[in-house]
């Protein structure tokens, strides 16, 4: 059979991969799909660049749209990303009959669930491997090779620019600021870092794992977002004395009320192998009533590890495409028939554990003060930590941290019981609360 033809949309960091990756491995990748794949046609606004990247023999145009009416086309790669003009070439080149790869986990976490059924009215497929964690191939493990198991939960660092800052933050003592500044310097961190330091890119992805999880529709708006931006290198330190790590995951769980979607930043007991990820790595856990835990690693981002994950797509449309569509693997793994509307669970109703750090004044009753709030709540704690206060604002401080670890509580009772210990006069700042994740 002739080679399958390939449109790719932006040919940034990313799509050069593809493309370097694909014409490197050429003979090893016909060898699996059966055919040949060719990238013969490129769409980027700077043409000149894109050029220079594929040399002779693709055909290099400024409009993405060219390439979508070109009838030669079989599959376009969507790497432009964002959601505005993204959304209107993804559902045009599904209108053309045209199966989509793309990587634009902010597209599919909004839009998904109106592409996906556009995609499944035309007999077409939209894979999206790469949109989650990289070079792992966490997509296809729960589409396809945990499909025998009930869902428990799951839970991943899949941001590897928080993960960096939070490891730098504990392995050198330094307060988020600072290491946000190293980590754009480093190229680790955007200019504009907000998607990734505020949850955001965390909860595009969590968000298309939970679908596929559960065969609920694709629900981003419903998702909890909590960034890393506040915390401080007290609470590394304290987290880390207490035996815990630090880590922005993103976790949803099935639960007799519904299903949890939610990014925050957790404490994780040092022993767990995903609280050891340390840089720029992903990793995601996830539990099966069948498997068991298991857990995914591996680069998040980058060149080739991204284009690893878009030539498998490649690969897998390109061995299904004459397929009859009603056999191929649906795209949330369930049959679009069978969509479940399990709720997605409001904040307020999650159950969890808590770290809570107080700074307080360094007076007697104080403790009593904040325990008999949380006894009053029905709250239970686990540990108290008190630091010496000299040790906290220096020889002759008038303040100290007070450190509490509490059992399982609902979110919106540990909400009230704050609120009333924010009033105390005794105590002197805003209070940070983490979430806890045993993940056993």
């Amino acid at each position: 059979m002739k080679p399958i033809q390939v449109g790719l949309l932006g040919i940034g960091t990313v799509g050069s991969g593809t493309f370097n990756v694909l014409k490197r491995n050429q003979e090893e990748i016909t060898r699996r799909a059966g055919r040949g794949i060719e990238i013969t046609m490129v769409a980027d606004l700077d043409v000149a660049r894109a050029k220079a990247v594929v040399g002779e023999g693709v055909q290099v145009v400024n409009d993405a749209a060219a390439v979508i009416a070109n009838p030669d086309i079989d599959i376009v790669i969507e790497l432009i990303g964002g959601y505005g003009i993204a959304k209107k070439l993804v559902l045009d080149a599904i209108a053309a009959g045209k199966h989509v790869v793309t990587a634009n986990k902010a597209l599919l976490a909004v839009h998904g669930t109106e592409i996906f059924a556009a995609a499944s009215a035309k007999g077409v497929v939209v894979a999206f491997e790469a949109a989650v964690a990289g070079g792992i191939p966490i997509i296809k493990a729960l589409r396809e090779g945990l499909t025998a198991n009930r869902i428990q939960w799951l839970a991943g660092i899949i941001n590897g620019t928080t993960n960096f800052i939070l490891s730098e933050m504990r392995d050198k003592g330094l307060d988020f600021d600072v290491v946000l500044k190293e980590a754009q310097r480093l190229g680790y961190a955007e200019a504009d870092p907000t998607f990734d330091i505020e949850g955001v890119d965390a909860a595009h992805k969590v968000t298309l794992m939970s679908a596929i999880a559960y065969g609920i529709p694709v629900q981003f708006d419903k998702a909890y977002v909590e960034g890393i931006t506040k915390l401080g290198a007290a609470d590394i330190k304290y987290a880390e004395q207490l035996g815990y790590r630090i880590k922005l995951l993103g976790i949803t769980k099935r639960t007799a009320k519904g299903i949890e979607l939610r990014v925050h930043p957790s404490l994780v007991p040092a022993k767990r192998l995903i609280a050891n990820v340390e840089g720029a790595m992903n990793a995601v856990v996830v539990n099966g009533d069948a498997v068991g835990t298991t857990l995914y690693y591996g680069k998040g981002a980058g060149s080739e590890p991204t284009a690893s994950a878009v030539i498998a797509d490649l690969v897998d449309i390109t061995r299904l495409h004459t397929a009859d569509p009603q056999h191929r693997v649906p795209h949330l793994a369930f049959q679009p028939s069978a969509i479940s509307n399990e709720v997605v669970l409001p904040m307020s109703e999650v159950v969890t554990s808590y770290y809570l750090r107080l700074r307080v004044a360094d007076e007697a009753g104080v403790l009593a003060q904040v325990t008999g709030i949380l006894a009053g709540a029905g709250i239970s704690i686990d540990a108290v930590l008190q630091r010496e206060a000299d040790e906290v604002g220096g020889e002759g401080s008038t303040q100290t941290d007070l450190i509490i670890l509490t059992h399982d509580t609902r979110e919106g009772t540990m909400n009230d019981a704050m609120a009333q210990m924010q009033a105390l006069p005794t105590v002197l700042a805003p209070i940070t609360r983490i979430r806890k994740e045993e993940l056993a």
